[in-house]
This record gives C-alpha cells, structure tokens and sequence, in this order.
C-alpha cells in the first residue's frame, strides 16, 4: 500500500507541475500572439498608408485617359459624320 500511495503522490506532484507548465506556455503563446497581431497590423497599416496616394493618382490617370480617350471617339465619329455629309452634297 505504501508503495501505490508514493506512486499516487508522485503522479500528483507531475500533475501539478504539468498544469505551472501549461500556464506558463499558454502565457507565453498569448504573449507572442499580440506581439506577432501588432506587427502584423502594423505592417498592413504601414502598406495601406504609402499605397492609397499612388492609387488614387492611378485613379485620376485612369480617369483623364478615359476622358480623352471619348473626347477623340467623338470627335473622329464628328468628322466621319461630316465627311459623308460633303460626299452626299
């Protein structure tokens, strides 16, 4: 009997020392997730910050492109229109 109960108090004493362990690493591994979630956002807001200038002169590129691009339609279709008004006459 003496020979279970030393058993017993021994798995008792691993037990214990099992759950300081978990804690420390669930600590740990709380602690290294904020670090590693405040980099990561730190480094996404640092990306957005330097690509939304340049994306909004993409933007108004585009948009000047596009404009010029239907001002000559228009007028290519305006002088394709008067041309074959001067044929017919």
């Amino acid at each position: 009997m003496d020979a279970l109960d030393a058993q017993w108090k021994a798995l008792v004493k691993q037990l214990k020392k099992l759950e300081v362990d978990t804690r420390k690493a669930r600590g740990d591994a709380r602690v290294r997730l904020k670090k590693l979630d405040k980099q990561a956002r730190t480094m996404i807001e640092r990306a957005l910050r330097e690509a939304e200038p340049r994306m909004r002169q993409a933007m108004k590129e585009a948009s000047r492109i596009g404009r010029s691009l239907r001002a000559g339609m228009e007028a290519g279709a305006s002088a394709y229109r008067a041309s074959i008004r001067k044929r017919k006459k």
